[in-house]
């Protein structure tokens, strides 16, 4: 095999780096608990430099030299990639396009191509191309730990979780560093294991050589201190990103939590406007409409889910499917069958936790609890400490008239995190102030 298809160019690199770990996943259509990848510092020229300005220079290269196979796959990963940032899939079209042009003018080789259509694969959400993607990658090419990161998001999207951390393992002996470390640090959060992965994660952020990575495993440390009912560390640590990265939209949303969890409601929907006005994440609108609706600005909130049923459409319109998140805004604040479908639609593509857990809840709007408590049992399989999960089983349990156990739940719910959600922690409360014994 020729050295030089063995090698990664920069502009791959970029695009394969720590950028496609997403604590969810590859993609773009939201998971809670999931992290977009880090903007590009402001300040920065971003048509001249970085991933927009590979973008440039790979389709100058290609205007004279079309038959570059290795630029064609570069450039198609650069396209996956600028979809994240920009929060844009009508760039996944056209990554489709190039990255099948690719394949098509070196079928064999290619594994460069193979890994850029994981990626795309995986950000619409069809994990179990992007696992074959992967494999056909890494049999051309074992040794790249990139390519383990890839096989690694796609298992973990499947349910393959021993495949998914075993792929991670190998991700990181063949190269500790920030994307792999990043991965590793997710296995034990999966685990429930929080204090391995917030140190894996330190580790990451340690070996972090770039303003982008350093962002990253600041904003996943942010949000790990978060979800263990930590606002003050979690404010900490989106700050110190802030104060390296000023404007970055994942750490104004990082500390856009922190902050609502810290009872600063003004700051945190300040926060949250300057992070969806930047980077119009679905995840982050979701994220202000609730806040906006607990604090009683309905009007507000509800041009808020207009926004993001608009951008969900844009999404499913350029080839990704939605499931979980999607699936949770139905049952709490649309149309509970609708939340049902989206959820056995999206168990097919993405039997992963958050997957269970919403097709748990959806299943509980819909009045089949039965069921929902099933699909809740999947969700805590693993032992994530999750404290919506325990929320939404707590629930179903009351709904079920297991009120003892449904106790136990709400309270473990509140017990790991206080401020898990805008709406429901509140009614966590209730709902155990209701069932305490002698109420």
């Amino acid at each position: 095999m020729n050295r030089r298809r063995r090698l990664l160019p920069a502009a791959v690199a970029t695009a394969l780096g720590v950028g496609l770990f997403l604590a969810g996943g590859l993609g773009l259509a939201p998971q809670r608990g999931g992290a977009p990848a880090p903007e590009r510092p402001p300040g920065q020229d971003t048509a001249d430099t970085g991933l927009a300005g590979d973008i440039r220079g790979l389709q100058e290269h290609l205007r004279s030299t079309p038959d570059d196979a290795l630029a064609m796959a570069s450039l198609g990963l650069a396209y996956v990639q600028q979809a994240k940032i920009t929060a844009d899939p009508s760039y996944y079209p056209k990554a489709e396009d190039v990255l099948t042009r690719s394949l098509r003018t070196d079928p064999d080789g290619n594994f460069t191509a193979m890994a850029g259509m994981a990626a795309l694969t995986g950000a619409r959400h069809d994990f179990t191309a992007a696992l074959d993607w992967s494999q056909r990658a890494i049999a051309i090419n074992p040794d790249n730990s990139t390519l383990y990161g890839t096989l690694a998001d796609a298992c973990t999207q499947l349910g393959r979780y021993p495949e998914s951390f075993d792929a991670a393992q190998r991700m990181v002996d063949l190269k500790p560093g920030t994307p792999s470390l990043a991965r590793a640090s997710y296995t034990w959060e999966l685990r429930g294991d929080t204090a391995a992965a917030t140190a894996l994660m330190k580790r990451a952020l340690d070996d972090a050589n770039t303003a982008a990575d350093r962002a990253f495993a600041l904003y996943h440390l942010s949000l790990l201190a978060l979800g263990g009912g930590d606002p003050a560390t979690a404010l900490a640590q989106a700050e110190t990103g802030l104060r390296a990265a000023p404007g970055t939209a994942s750490l104004l949303e990082a500390r856009g939590r922190a902050e609502a969890a810290l009872g600063r409601s003004d700051e945190a929907v300040a926060d949250l406007r300057r992070a969806t006005a930047q980077v119009p994440q679905p995840e982050y609108v979701l994220e202000l409409g609730e806040l906006l609706q607990s604090l009683g600005r309905t009007a507000e909130a509800e041009e808020q889910y207009r926004v993001l049923r608009a951008e969900w459409k844009l999404f499913t319109d350029n080839g990704v499917a939605l499931d979980a998140d999607a699936a949770l805004f139905e049952a709490d604040h649309g149309d509970p069958a609708t939340a049902v479908a989206i959820a056995e639609q999206g168990l097919r593509t993405r039997p992963f936790l958050d997957t269970h857990d919403a097709y748990a809840w959806a299943l509980h709007a819909a009045g089949r609890d039965t069921e929902a408590l099933r699909e809740s049992d999947q969700a805590l399989a693993l032992g994530t400490r999750n404290a919506l999960f325990h929320y939404h089983r707590a629930v179903i349990l009351r709904a079920l008239g297991r009120n003892d156990e449904a106790r136990t739940e709400f309270g473990t719910a509140l017990a790991t995190d206080p401020a898990f959600h805008p709406l429901h922690a509140p009614a966590a409360r209730a709902a155990l102030a209701e069932l305490a014994p002698g109420s």
